[in-house]
């Protein structure tokens, strides 16, 4: 018969074990367009932040990588660095986050802030990196995808407007950098058809013709008005434009 103490240790190591499976074995579950982005607490270089709460009323991006310190990672810190007032400007806040921890990011921050670029430094970084070395926030996200690795994220994406609702999801895998001009000009199809009530059609960029979710006229109203034609036009029966510019 097992003595007391031998099994009150049995017992927390089984405690144990059942808190480590429970943990490790949790399955990335990707959240989807049309859902609430899910909230989480945690410590950043700019100081603790309730995610997506502390950021208010305006865009957010949330922006996964694999590792600080690596040359793929860096770059894109360098290019989101250098347009970070451009995405201010759309009322867009960035936040980064890994599996790194904040000692890390904190240090890697610094090194980046340092690197110049066409004879200039960098400057400071306005936008948070985020403690996920317990990889909470990752597996929230679906942030690791296991076949790939399960301590380091894939590069992923997350749009999320005002009232906090995903409204575009991308994942690049490890060895490819993100395209942020890209990203940016997500941001400003997203907010153009969420304002305006239009659809963008393929390769749409700023200043190009937006389509109408339906036809914008019936017959009756284009012999009212005439001019209606010369803001509108169509392609086949169902795709029809407005003409943003003159």
């Amino acid at each position: 018969m097992l003595k007391l103490d031998t099994m009150n240790k049995l017992s927390y190591l089984l405690l144990f074990l059942g808190i480590t499976v429970s943990t490790f074995g949790q399955k990335s579950e990707i959240p989807l367009i049309g859902e609430k982005a899910p909230s989480f607490h945690a410590n950043t270089t700019n100081g603790e932040i309730n995610f997506p709460e502390d950021f208010g009323k305006s865009w957010k991006i949330l922006f996964s990588h694999p590792r600080d310190f690596t040359p793929v990672c860096s770059s894109e810190i360098l290019a989101l660095a250098t347009m970070q007032n451009e995405f201010k400007d759309l009322n867009v806040k960035i936040a980064i986050v890994s599996t790194d921890n904040i000692m890390q990011h904190q240090s890697w921050k610094q090194s980046i802030e340092e690197i110049e670029v066409q004879g200039k430094k960098v400057g400071k970084i306005i936008f948070p990196f985020i403690d996920d070395e317990s990889s909470a926030i990752s597996r929230k996200y679906g942030m690791l995808h296991d076949p790939v690795s399960t301590t380091k994220d894939v590069r992923g994406v997350f749009i999320i407007d005002p009232d906090n609702v995903i409204q575009s999801i991308n994942f690049y895998p490890m060895n490819i950098g993100r395209n942020m001009v890209e990203i940016e000009r997500i941001v400003v199809a997203l907010q153009n058809s969420k304002s305006n009530q239009v659809l963008m059609p393929a390769n749409w960029k700023v200043g190009d013709d937006v389509l109408m979710p339906f036809k914008p006229f019936e017959n009756s109203e284009l012999a009212n008005n005439p001019k209606l034609a010369e803001q509108y036009y169509n392609i086949g029966d169902y795709m029809w434009y407005k003409k943003m510019i003159e």
